[in-house]
């Protein structure tokens, strides 16, 4: 037993000596620390500062959280999710696009029992506060409230997408800093969009635009519509896939863009030469399971890599279980048996953007003006690709 004591010390010093000398070894290590824990690991000396920092830059595959099913708690079931999953994440957001259900997400006030404790602190009682106290200040967000969600559940793209037409659910996708891909977020309303907005945010004049992702809201009030075709005007006729939908709410960095009750429109842009997308509009003559397969079966076409690969579902609150003879989850269903490793998140709403278009290179398909972008009683499915 004498022997061992000076063997354990000796272990352990080199073992200290490893850790405190061999970048490689401790570069490998980090790999399987979360981001969040990564920070703290990077002040314990300047070997592990650096290690951390090149650990990070290859953390560039984007992930997503999300929930459903009613919380036991106060609070929405996706901001509980959160909370605990964030912790265990490998990448560093920063844009975060978050999708809730309007029936049990309601704003600043208290949200599940109308009258808040008054000692409870603010950020706690309104959710969207707390959203943002949940992310990294630095993080742009960008959050809808819709009829319904989509998800698909949190830690495998394989698993079942869930088409939550009624009730709790929510999600978060999550983007990293990511080499070659730029994402801009934008928030316009009646008074502040303009060429130059537009320009900032990457939707005119800008050679290496792929992808944007735009909800509108309130846009049925009288210059709604107009508001829409501006946005929608230039981009449709660009070698742009464009894709989302009529929302209920949103919420964003931007807090002071629109007054209450304007019209407005949101999205992020994403440009970049890695990035490929396509798109299909399943029809509202689409009744029936073996219909809309044939309908999404149309996006396998575009041969748009699966990895790195996010899939998105902007239906018609009035589809669903209404248009398939009360059964649920068809869509979603479909999408999963063509691809099978491809997550899907998304929403019901009241109104559909987009169109059969592929983006690949300097290849596209489907060229249309704004109106033949705006649909009902439809479903618009998409799938962007981010290198």
């Amino acid at each position: 037993e004498g022997d061992e004591a000076p063997l354990n010390i000796l272990a352990e010093s080199k073992a200290g000596y490893i850790l405190s000398n061999v970048a490689e070894v401790v570069e490998r290590i980090l790999t399987f620390v979360p981001t969040k824990t990564l920070f703290k690991i990077a002040s314990v000396c300047r070997l592990w500062r650096n290690c951390a920092r090149r650990v990070l830059k290859t953390q560039q595959r984007l992930t997503w959280l999300s929930a459903s099913g009613s919380s036991i708690y106060e609070e929405h079931v996706l901001l509980r999710a959160m909370a605990e999953d964030l912790e265990n994440i490998y990448l560093l957001p920063q844009t975060a696009l978050l999708m809730v259900d309007g029936e049990t997400f309601n704003g600043p006030v208290s949200y599940r029992h109308k009258k808040a404790r008054k000692c409870e602190d603010e950020v706690l009682s309104d959710p969207v506060k707390k959203l943002r106290h949940l992310l990294p200040s630095s993080c742009d967000v960008l959050g809808v409230v819709a009829p319904g969600i989509v998800v698909t559940p949190s830690g495998s793209p394989s698993s079942q997408p869930q088409e939550h037409e009624d009730g709790e659910a929510g999600f978060s996708l999550l983007f990293p800093v990511m080499d070659g891909v730029s994402i801009r977020p934008f928030h316009f309303c009646k008074k502040s969009i303009c060429e130059t907005a537009m320009e900032e945010a990457g939707l005119i004049n800008n050679p290496n635009l792929k992808v944007v992702l735009m909800f509108d809201y309130e846009s049925y009030k009288p210059g709604g519509g107009r508001f829409l075709n501006k946005l929608l005007e230039p981009l449709s006729q660009s070698n742009v896939l464009i894709v989302g939908g009529q929302v209920e709410r949103v919420f964003t960095n931007d807090v002071t863009c629109c007054s209450p009750g304007s019209f407005g429109a949101v999205g992020l842009t994403f440009s970049g030469s890695k990035i490929q997308g396509a798109s299909v509009l399943v029809e509202q003559d689409v009744s029936s399971p073996k219909a809309a397969e044939a309908s999404i079966q149309r996006l396998k076409a575009a041969n748009i890599p699966e990895r790195n690969t996010m899939g998105f579902m902007f239906a018609c609150v009035g589809r669903g279980h209404n248009t398939y003879n009360n059964q649920r989850n068809v869509e979603a269903d479909a999408f999963r048996k063509i691809f099978p490793n491809v997550p899907l998140l998304g929403f019901f709403g009241n109104g559909e953007i987009g169109c059969d278009r592929i983006i690949k290179e300097n290849y596209t398909l489907s060229e249309i003006d704004a109106e033949g972008l705006q649909h009902s009683f439809t479903t618009v499915m998409s799938l962007v690709h981010f290198g």
